[in-house]
């Protein structure tokens, strides 16, 4: 049975990676990765009268639009997009292997073990793929905020970051990343896990209409950004290209704390909210499709 599992995982990692979940994650990051674009922007941004670029997000999208054309709210769209496929897979395959470990004798598992499955989960992704990409797309993102940006495209712009800083420089931020990916998994699987089993009244072999899924992963997609974005926002600054300004994490919560205040924490909450619901909401229909045929194949 539990050679059965480890395959049925390895298949799920297959499909995520080579079916049309891929093509479909990329297809909702091209169509949501402006409010992206906003959200990075905004979390870069200092506080009003020291150096700060925008005053909301509107101004955000005015600025950018004028400056750099339509096309400039796409920078660092192809970070994502390269990306993305190796995280679903490593998101879901490392969830599902997380499950199997800690359900109980009926196959259950109890709130506790489902945080802790989806901890696993954003761990995984976060070391694996997540802190590189996400490195250089605030890296990009941060270049074009500069009045000689040097990057002229995604290779060029990795092969200049890599001469100048290292391999460690598309590895900066690993700290909150980790914090930020834990925690997006740990509530998005457990607010997801615990509306699936509260429509099914028990009965675990009910099947969940798939726009049910979806706006159950909407709802697990809005927990996480009022839950983690405080961890987003001291990501994206240990990421950006301003990063040497702090000494580690706890420094630059302490530094924004005290030059931004409190507020600071939430920058980008509402652009990161609009992506991020219908990304889980599509994330998670997909997923649940691919878990329905495998099961069909390996009951």
């Amino acid at each position: 049975m539990r050679d059965r599992a480890i395959m049925r995982n390895c298949i799920c990692i297959y499909a995520h990676t080579y079916s049309p979940c891929g093509i479909t994650g990329g297809i909702e990051i091209c169509i949501t990765y402006p409010t992206e674009y906003v959200k990075t922007q905004l979390q870069l941004d200092g506080k009003a009268g020291a150096g700060r670029e925008y005053t909301g997000i509107i101004d955000c999208i005015t600025k950018t639009i004028k400056t750099r054309g339509f096309f400039g709210l796409y920078r660092g769209l192809s970070v994502l997009l390269y990306g993305s496929i190796p995280k679903s897979a490593v998101r879901f395959g490392a969830f599902e292997t997380a499950k199997d470990q800690l359900v109980d004798a009926d196959g259950k598992l109890n709130p506790q073990r489902r945080l802790l499955a989806g901890l696993c989960a954003g761990v995984c992704e976060a070391i694996l793929a997540v802190t590189p990409m996400e490195t250089i797309k605030v890296k990009f993102i941060n270049d074009q905020r500069s009045a000689n940006p040097r990057f002229k495209g995604f290779f060029h712009g990795v092969r200049l970051i890599i001469k100048e800083q290292g391999f460690k420089g598309v590895y900066q931020g690993v700290v909150p990343t980790i914090l930020k990916q834990g925690s997006n998994q740990a509530i998005r699987f457990f607010v997801m896990e615990t509306l699936k089993d509260w429509y099914r009244g028990g009965d675990t072999t009910k099947s969940v209409p798939k726009v049910v899924v979806g706006a159950f992963g909407a709802v697990a997609g809005a927990a996480s950004v009022f839950g983690n974005t405080p961890i987003d926002v001291v990501k994206t600054r240990m990421q950006g290209l301003e990063a040497a300004k702090y000494k580690n994490t706890m420094d630059c919560v302490i530094q924004v704390w005290k030059k931004e205040g409190p507020t600071a924490f939430y920058k980008g909450t509402i652009p990161r909210l609009g992506r991020v619901c219908l990304d889980v909401a599509i994330t998670f229909m997909i997923y649940d499709s691919f878990m329905e045929l495998f099961n069909k194949v390996w009951p």
